[in-house]
């Protein structure tokens, strides 16, 4: 049986940082070149392996290969039975999960799909992910996905929607000796903050699952020179919405919160600048229900953004599960243990073995 510790270490000990994930790309693919049962193919630095035992159902196992930036020099620690490292959590210990089973699972009572992919850590446009489904989506087609993102060994289902918007504020130019001459722009935002301080999202259940809606300010510009009164201010906004809602949807509800402190007269305007939608839980496909049961935990909702929407946007219903505390993530304390990593290990060959759909 392998030592998924150590095999996590090596994986730790290959750097992979967005955009440069060639290495350890590479020793994926050499890995699953090597097991006989697997049809391996290579596109950019993302490697899917496939089995083919022509069974009623695929299931997609995914994982990223990258991690971002170190914060500190070095590279995999193991103390006892618990790995540090950049990501040891985020996510190469869910990527030495994926290997063993691939090594393992000969025979299984489902195919399944291996994807191995790049740049996840950095913005959509480069996400190997989403230039698979563009360019090569046959080999995403499938019943069922799971990311093996860290959600310390429980389901995480679906995920938000993600938004960033910018509210601008206008106004007029004067000389700050006489302010009164014109309107200060700046101080126009200030009732623009009030209102993202006083935001309360809603709280919106699905499968048994709450997701909770949050607003935050991540940006504010303005000013023209130290005495001149400013024209134009803009405060930069990120809506993290319930799956419920799509993303026109949710772009009205957002508009809406600042529909009524906002002077189009005075060149005010909202603009949304991105936006990604999220994905239900579908904890009531067969699969993924099979899942959930087999981790002996109740599901939560994935606070966040996360592939699950990319494979949804396919049609393919998906859920998180993967070792490790996801509040370590990007952290410089990031761990795993022996013990996370064998249960997620031992749940998702309870489920693509045993299990009957």
């Amino acid at each position: 049986m392998t030592d998924l510790l150590a095999l996590a270490a090596e994986l730790v000990d290959i750097p992979s940082v967005s955009h440069a994930e060639a290495a350890l790309a590479d020793r994926v693919q050499s890995e699953l070149e090597a097991l006989a049962h697997l049809s391996v193919e290579r596109v950019a630095n993302s490697v899917v392996a496939r089995t083919d035992h022509g069974r009623a159902r695929r299931v997609v196992l995914a994982g990223h290969l990258d991690t971002v930036p170190p914060s500190t020099e070095g590279g995999a620690r193991l103390s006892g039975d618990t790995l540090w490292g950049l990501g040891a959590v985020d996510m190469k210990g869910g990527v030495a999960v994926l290997i063993d089973l691939a090594r393992t699972l000969v025979t299984s009572a489902v195919d399944i799909s291996y994807v191995l992919y790049g740049c996840e850590e950095v913005e959509r446009r480069h996400n190997e992910l989403g230039h698979l489904a563009e360019l090569r989506p046959d080999l995403l087609v499938a019943d069922v996905a799971v990311l093996g993102e860290p959600t310390g060994g429980a389901v995480e289902a679906g995920c938000q929607g993600t938004m960033r918007a910018r509210v601008v504020t206008g106004g007029r130019r004067a000389h700050t000796a006489r302010p009164w001459t014109g309107v200060n722009a700046v101080h126009r935002l200030g009732a623009v903050l009030d209102t993202v301080g006083r935001f309360e999202g809603r709280h919106v259940v699905l499968d048994g699952c709450t997701y909770l809606e949050q607003l935050q300010a991540v940006r504010v510009e303005g000013g023209v020179a130290g005495n001149v009164v400013p024209d134009q201010a803009s405060v930069t906004v990120n809506y993290r919405f319930a799956p419920d809602r799509d993303v026109p949807t949710a772009g009205d509800a957002l508009a809406h919160v600042f529909a009524t402190g906002l002077d189009p007269a005075q060149g005010d305007r909202f603009e949304v600048v991105d936006a990604a939608a999220g994905a239900l839980p579908a904890l009531d496909h067969p699969v993924l229900a099979a899942l959930v049961a087999a981790t002996g935990r109740p599901p939560a909702a994935k606070l966040g953004w996360t592939d699950v929407a990319t494979f949804a946007s396919l049609g393919v219903p998906a859920t998180n599960f993967g070792p490790g505390d996801p509040l370590l993530a990007h952290t410089p304390d990031e761990h795993v243990s022996r013990s996370d990593l064998e249960h997620a290990r031992d749940v998702l060959t309870t489920v693509l073995t045993t299990a009957r759909f």
